[in-house]
């Protein structure tokens, strides 16, 4: 997809400030010191309240005794509430730090001050284009991009492989991930973006329209970063992320958004996921010992059972769909995700990611969530993402419209 100026500057910045956490903000759902926040992150307390990475491993204490788990009414361990993290930390580890799994809070002032000029200077800009025709995208944007969440002190999320970076890709799927770049490279010779051999050419060549251009896509365009090409012939050709339909498991949040509200019932644990700009989903994992669904029975988020092993809900999760799509992972992925409450204020979230069709190891993820005020945020407006639904008919008439140009003479 190409992009405008803006969107591009937009890009180069967040690459800048990304160093350890990116340019990635929170949003409050309510005013006040509960913040409902943004992409991935983890929430490890900060400041006086930082903890090792030893103390986060152990059991809730008082008095140097183990403290007794918080139980539901029925007895089992009680995860409920709203989640979130107060602090961002990158998915994967830069790999300057090489195996170091933690920053000195040194390290961690000198980014938190350069990510907060650099995001001073996008807000001044913004402020110059308000009212011009730029500003189209600017309120949706403005508070993401001009504010931030402290850094962290782990310097990634991914804790196994020790290097903190996701395993090499197999040959089957670097295989799969060529041939649908060359599909989308085939597809922008002949725009202007190649033309002027700016960034939106993703390093593809100029030329006239590709015979390509008639192909059916490799892959089913289920998300934005593995699934956008340039074409307009129908809904087939738009990435699901353009209809606020771009959700995967595991989900470590995202831009806007990246709450979890956890309910409980006897037998039942439900999870809705508040992530992106509207994009919530309700997930219902039962507790049971039951198998899972047939081999033929495919589902978006996959199919979970879940178990509790002492005061850890364990989830397996399998049976993904082939459309579905995480780091280009889709029917042969596999999970198993750990849910553990620390406190009564932190739940430890880790979960191994395994699909040999698809990384030459499994990898492993963990995350801390701080509870949010129940009594705050009482009141639950749930998002609604329209953006997607009006955006989608405009543009496919928009191309309609280019194209008969064309036909007419008028076109590029």
């Amino acid at each position: 997809m190409l992009m405008n100026e803006k969107e591009r500057r937009r890009s180069l910045v967040a690459s800048a400030a990304i160093t350890i956490a990116l340019l990635v903000p929170a949003i409050r759902l309510v005013t006040g010191p509960a913040s409902l926040g943004s992409f991935a992150g983890a929430a490890v307390p900060s400041g006086e309240g930082a903890q090792t990475a030893a103390a986060t491993n152990k059991a809730p204490t008082v008095g140097g005794k183990t403290a007794p788990a918080m139980k539901t009414p029925w007895g089992e361990p009680d995860l409920q509430g709203i989640w979130s993290r107060d602090v961002d930390i990158p998915l994967q580890r830069p790999t300057r730090y090489g195996d170091r799994e933690f920053l000195t809070d040194e390290e961690r002032g000198e980014l938190d001050r350069r990510i907060s000029d650099i995001v001073s200077r996008d807000s001044t800009d913004d402020r110059r284009i308000r009212r011009t025709e730029r500003d189209v995208n600017a309120e949706f944007v403005q508070a993401p991009f001009t504010m931030h969440l402290p850094v962290g002190r782990r310097t990634s999320l991914i804790i196994d492989p020790p290097n903190g970076r996701i395993p090499p890709p197999t040959p089957e799927a670097q295989k799969a991930r060529a041939v649908l770049r060359q599909f989308q490279l085939a597809l922008l010779e002949p725009t202007s973006a190649c033309k002027e051999q700016l960034p939106g050419c993703a390093g593809g060549k100029y030329g006239p329209v590709s015979p390509r251009r008639n192909e059916t896509p490799p892959m089913y365009l289920s998300s934005g970063g593995g699934g956008s090409i340039n074409r307009a012939d129908g809904p087939e050709d738009r990435s699901l992320s353009e209809r606020c339909l771009g959700g995967t498991l595991p989900d470590f949040g995202s831009w806007i958004g990246g709450f979890s509200r956890i309910v409980q019932t006897p037998g039942a644990v439900s999870i809705l996921y508040d992530m992106n700009a509207g994009q919530g989903r309700y997930r219902q994992i039962p507790i049971t010992t039951a198998p899972h669904l047939r081999g033929n029975l495919r589902q978006w988020w996959g199919d979970s059972r879940g178990r509790w092993e002492g005061n850890t809900l364990v989830v397996d999760v399998t049976n993904f769909s082939p459309k579905s799509d995480f780091q280009g992972a889709h029917e042969n992925l596999h999970l198993v995700e750990r849910w553990t409450r620390l406190d009564a204020d932190t739940i430890e979230y880790v979960v191994t990611i395994d699909d040999p069709t698809t990384w030459t190891r499994p990898w492993t993820v963990k995350q801390e969530f701080k509870k949010q005020s129940d009594a705050a945020n009482r009141i639950y407006y749930e998002p609604r993402c329209h953006e997607g639904n009006f955006g989608l008919p405009a543009l496919l008439r928009g191309a309609r419209v280019a194209e008969q140009a064309f036909a007419e003479g008028r076109g590029p």
